[in-house]
């Protein structure tokens, strides 16, 4: 048995019910990670490759710090509830977790080799794993009951502290989604009794990210935008076996991350190709095409990039990074336009319509 959504009920009653900044927190965890290890590599390579501790004796490795940020991050968690604590969390659990994760040839080596060649490719395929993991998660539809859950939230800190129009906007969208959840009008009720205060901990990355999101938009619309795509596409299709073999320790054909960097490039590039032919005919599925190869390359190429050349491989990342994020907006902008050019459906007044209610945007109705 499940929901319209296609959501479980026994997930739900089991209390497993999914938060719709996943994605967010996810995002801030493996940016701070990511951007972590590569500091740390780089600041140990400029210093000499220092160590704290007392000379042939302690090592204080900094897996340990590490661990301490990421107790801090589940304590931050465990201690307090609402959702204005997860930002700071995924902040200090994602740089405790990349500086744990970058000691990861020590611990799977028996000479504790900091300097295994396959621990970049190792590091990299748990950022993919849980990307995918939490991708998978969030890829079913929200239940109504799950958007009610989120709006709920957000009550929960605006009843002890007040809501910022920021978050109170936010628990508006997600009630509206909720349909005709079972206890909506009881959580609107409550949201709309919350008190207004603006003091709140900023999320860290958002700062960023909407400024980024919005580049991205403006540059998606460029008329050259899926020309120069497609060229960069069939660049790092061609250019990424070159690399490989020039980057490689002992410079040959028949090595195995040579192999699979080739094999990922060429599948990369069968999808660049169609999706160049199906431009004219049908420009969203082309857009789609191209997001597909780009994906091979995050999650094949640049895998057995990483294990062949280590950490040289990270400006492939930065740029298969940016041409999702090009590629993503161009979808979204050509999905809308799909829908302004639908015509208008009629409307049925709701039974909050045809009630004494309103809509579920709540108004400054509390204390300022």
């Amino acid at each position: 048995m499940t929901t319209s959504a296609g959501r479980s009920p026994y997930l739900l009653r089991a209390g497993l019910v999914r938060d719709v900044r996943t994605a967010a927190h996810l995002t801030t965890f493996v940016v701070a990670a990511v951007s972590t290890v590569l500091i740390t590599r780089l600041f140990l390579r400029l210093s000499g490759y220092p160590q704290i501790g007392t000379e042939g004796g302690l090592h204080i490795a900094h897996m340990l710090p590490g661990g301490l940020l990421m107790l801090a991050a589940i304590t931050l968690l465990l201690a307090f509830i609402g959702p204005v604590v997860r930002p700071a969390a995924a902040l200090i659990g994602g740089i405790g977790f990349g500086l744990f994760i970058d000691e990861v040839g020590k611990f799977v080596t028996s000479d504790n080799d900091y300097f295994y060649r396959p621990a970049a490719a190792i590091m990299y395929v748990v950022f993919v794993l849980l990307v995918l993991a939490v991708q998978f998660v969030r890829r079913r539809p929200f239940d109504p009951r799950e958007h009610l859950a989120n709006a709920v939230d957000h009550a929960v800190e605006g009843v002890a502290g007040g809501l910022s129009r920021q978050r109170l906007a936010a628990a508006s969208a997600q009630l509206r989604l909720a349909d005709d959840a079972p206890g909506r009008a009881e959580v609107r009720a409550l949201l709309a009794a919350c008190r207004r205060d603006d003091v709140e901990l900023a999320a860290p990355l958002d700062a960023v990210l909407v400024p980024l999101k919005r580049a991205f938009g403006r540059l998606a619309t460029h008329p050259a935008a899926p020309r120069v795509a497609v060229v960069v596409l069939v660049i790092q299709a061609l250019g990424a076996p070159v690399f490989a073999v020039l980057f490689s320790p002992e410079h040959h054909l028949n090595e195995a991350p040579v192999i699979g960097v080739a094999a990922g490039s060429l599948l990369s590039a069968v999808f660049t190709l169609r999706g160049a032919l199906r431009m004219r005919v049908d420009r969203l599925r082309a857009v789609r095409l191209f997001e597909v190869s780009v994906l091979i390359s995050l999650l094949v190429t640049q895998v057995f990039q990483f294990a062949g050349t280590q950490f040289s491989a990270v400006g492939g990342i930065v740029l298969d990074l940016i041409l999702l994020g090009l590629l993503g907006a161009e979808q979204v902008r050509i999905e809308e336009q799909r829908v302004l050019a639908l015509p208008p459906a009629p409307v049925a007044p709701s039974s909050d319509q045809r009630g004494a209610g309103g809509g579920d945007e709540i108004g400054d109705t509390g204390d300022e």
